[in-house]
C-alpha cells in the first residue's frame, strides 16, 4: 500500500468563508481528510490547510482544490502581510518518515503537472524538486518579482503569469512548524524585523517581523527541522530581546518539536501531527 502522505496548501484569502469552504470541499470531495480545521488569519491575508491521503489520491485533491481557488481568489483583491505569489500560493506534500520521501516526492510532481494542466497554474518547484531553491528566492518583491527576474516556470512554461491568480510553488519536504510570537509592548514591527535576523541565525529556521492588528509586532517563523531547533528554543532566542505574550501553531507540528515549551507562555492552535493522524480512520 502506497504511504500516507500529507499536504499543506495555503491559499491567498482568509475573510471569503464562502470560498475558503468550497476549497475545502473540493479537498475533501477528492479523497484528502482535513487533520485539524483549517486556519485563517486575516492579517497575513492567507489560509492554510492540512491534508492527509495516500497516493494518488492526493495528487487529485490538491488539484480539485487549486481549481477553485484559481476560480474564486484575486489576488488584485488581496489584503495581508505574509509574502505570496499565488492564489493557491504553496503545495507542500509532505512525508513523515524518511522511507517514504521518494513517494512524496513523486506525488508532488504528479500534483504539479495537474496543476498547470487542469487549473492552469504556472508551477514553480523548490526545495528537494528543485536543488535546494527556496520559496523565498521565488518570493522574492512577491509576483512582480518573480515576473521581472522572468525565472520560468517548471510546469506550463505555455501559461501567463496573471495579476488574478499568479503562480503556485510546490515541494516535497519533512513536517516543518509554521509558528508566530507576539511580542509585547513597547515592541513594534522595527522590533519584529530585528529579532527575526537574530533568530534566522538558528539552524533550519525562517523568520520575518511583522506588525498585526495595526500595533502588535510579531516575529512569524518556519522551524523547517524541529528535531534540531525545537520552538523552546525559538522561544529563548525571541525572548533574549522583547517579551512574548502570546505564540500560535498554524497547521500541526510534530510531537518533538513541542518538548520543553514553558507553560507560562500558551499556544494557540497547540496540536500535534501524531495526535491528529491518531483520532482518525485510516484513509
Amino acid at each position: 500500500m502506497p504511504p500516507l502522505l500529507l499536504a499543506v496548501p495555503n491559499v491567498s484569502t482568509a475573510t471569503d468563508t464562502a470560498t475558503l469552504d468550497a476549497i475545502e470541499q473540493a479537498f475533501v470531495a477528492g479523497g484528502a481528510r482535513l487533520l485539524t480545521p483549517r486556519h485563517s488569519d486575516a492579517d497575513h491575508g492567507r489560509t492554510v490547510f492540512t491534508l492527509a491521503a495516500r497516493p494518488p489520491v492526493l495528487a487529485h485533491a490538491l488539484a480539485a482544490g487549486a481549481a477553485v481557488a484559481a476560480d474564486r481568489i484575486d489576488l488584485r483583491a488581496h489584503a495581508g502581510a505574509h509574502p505570496h505569489v499565488g492564489a493557491i500560493d504553496v503545495v507542500p506534500v509532505v512525508f513523515l518518515s524518511p522511507a517514504d520521501r521518494g513517494a512524496a516526492c513523486a506525488e508532488a510532481l504528479v500534483a504539479a503537472d495537474l496543476l498547470a494542466e487542469g487549473p492552469n497554474l504556472p508551477v514553480f518547484l523548490y526545495g528537494l524538486l528543485a536543488g535546494g531553491r527556496t520559496r523565498a528566492d521565488l518570493r522574492r518583491g512577491g509576483l512582480p518579482g518573480l515576473r521581472e527576474r522572468g525565472t520560468p516556470p517548471d510546469l506550463g512554461r505555455e501559461l501567463p503569469l496573471t495579476d488574478r491568480t499568479g503562480a503556485t510553488l510546490v515541494a516535497a519536504r519533512p513536517p516543518l512548524v509554521a509558528f508566530n510570537l507576539e511580542l509585547a509592548a513597547p515592541a513594534t514591527g522595527d522590533t519584529a524585523r530585528e529579532i527575526a535576523a537574530h533568530v534566522r541565525r538558528l539552524p533550519g529556521v525562517v523568520a520575518l517581523g511583522l506588525t498585526i492588528r495595526g500595533t502588535v509586532a510579531q516575529v512569524s517563523t518556519n522551524v523547517e527541522d524541529p528535531g534540531t531547533t525545537p520552538l523552546a528554543t525559538v522561544l529563548d532566542t525571541v525572548e533574549r530581546h522583547a517579551g512574548v505574550t502570546a505564540a500560535e501553531l498554524v497547521g500541526l507540528a510534530p510531537r518533538r518539536a513541542l518538548e520543553g515549551w514553558p507553560d507560562r507562555v500558551p499556544i494557540h492552535n497547540r496540536a500535534t501531527i501524531e495526535d491528529a493522524l491518531g483520532s482518525i480512520a485510516d484513509p
